[in-house]
């Protein structure tokens, strides 16, 4: 499998030593997500070092953090430039098993009105959204929040005539503020999105990549439905629920991570190359955040 590369003269991606700290995770369950998590050697070898502990999630469900200690890995804005991406997508199918294939809308029957973040990641997130957002009330402007829940970290008071939430669980969704309207849907099993082409002009995903199974599937309808220019902001941290989450996010650190979203939107196509920010408040001391973001070509080559 051809390896793939990053920045700095297309240097080959530094293997990782990574500190994955697991939360209410069995034993026997580990060994089966290291097995799941091998089928990507372009992304180098993994060093995985699973510690348990025990923590309430505010709503069940097994949960995860993956923190990585890597100092010769470049820094997160270099690692998607310059990359010599192979000619197909390099990640297989086990790449995106999961230790729990169960029905996510059984998984998610439940609301959980809690934060996934912390609040120095939160408050991060609003201020780059602040940024980079249409400014608010503009006419003609819609946003679509994939992924979606209770809150969508939008700056206080941003509105627009359409902001269009797609989640999971309901309830979540009636709660969220900023949303004027809501759809529940799994895109784990459906990945259209049931919208006309060039439709928004920015789709938001928080902390929620990481549980596509289908990715490029969904990168594709992202591409259909936005507007050209259109911007696309993938935006995670290093907090999963562990048994939902895809084998090779689990397997792997946050470089790499980076790397993996990037791919997403090179492969669907139909995109501008991807960019990556490290936008973490307090390195070490609260939870990181990074932002992997794109824009719909003008000019689609595909």
């Amino acid at each position: 499998m051809a390896l793939l590369r990053l920045g700095y003269g297309l240097r080959t991606l530094p293997t990782i030593s990574s500190e994955l700290k697991c939360l209410k995770v069995q034993q026997s369950r580990v060994g089966r997500r290291l097995l799941l998590g091998i089928g990507t050697p372009f992304l180098g070898n993994q060093f995985l070092k699973m510690a348990g502990n025990s923590s309430s999630t505010g709503g069940g469900g097994k949960y995860f953090l993956a923190s990585a200690k890597q100092p010769s890995a470049p820094p997160i804005e270099e690692i998607l430039k310059n990359v010599d991406w192979p000619a197909d997508f390099p990640y297989t199918a086990e790449d995106f098993q999961r230790f729990d294939e169960s029905s996510d809308l059984a998984f998610y029957e439940s609301p959980r009105f809690v934060t996934h973040i912390d609040d120095p990641a939160i408050a991060a997130l609003t201020k780059y959204y602040s940024k980079v957002f249409p400014p608010s009330n503009t006419p003609g402007i819609s946003l679509l929040d994939l992924c979606s829940s209770w809150v969508s970290h939008f700056p206080a008071g941003y509105k627009q005539d359409k902001v269009v939430g797609m989640g999971m669980n309901e309830e979540e969704l009636k709660r969220n503020p900023v949303l004027t309207e809501y759809i529940v849907q799994d895109l784990n099993v459906d990945p259209k999105l049931p919208f006309e082409d060039n439709s928004f002009d920015v789709i938001t995903n928080v902390v929620s990549v990481d549980y596509l199974t289908k990715p490029i599937d969904v990168f594709k309808e992202m591409c259909r439905v936005l507007k050209p220019g259109g911007l696309a902001i993938m935006s995670f941290s290093n907090r999963c629920f562990f048994t939902k989450a895809i084998s090779i996010w689990t397997s792997t650190g946050d470089p790499h991570h980076v790397l993996i979203v990037g791919s997403y939107f090179h492969y669907a196509g139909g995109f501008e190359p991807p960019q990556a920010l490290d936008i973490s408040p307090n390195p070490g001391r609260s939870d990181p955040m990074y932002i992997v973001y794109s824009r719909k070509a003008f000019a689609l080559n595909i």
